[in-house]
């Protein structure tokens, strides 16, 4: 089920820091998040799953474990 994920569940779902997580954004490595209000972001989970499956094709095509 597609649904916005909050920053802390990101950091959990990819075992990645906040800062880690802006600085990919930064460098267009990772999702950007969404915004929800005025001060709220989010992201999708859909994309963030997408990413964490790349990842871990790139490590299978490379024979890492």
């Amino acid at each position: 089920m597609r649904r916005i994920m909050k920053r802390p569940e990101v950091s959990q779902a990819t075992s990645m820091p906040a800062s880690t997580i802006y600085w990919r954004v930064s460098r267009g490595e990772f999702p950007a998040p969404i915004k929800i209000g005025e001060r709220s972001s989010g992201w999708d989970s859909e994309a963030v799953d997408a990413w964490i499956a790349a990842k871990i094709a790139a490590a299978g095509e490379r024979g890492a474990t």
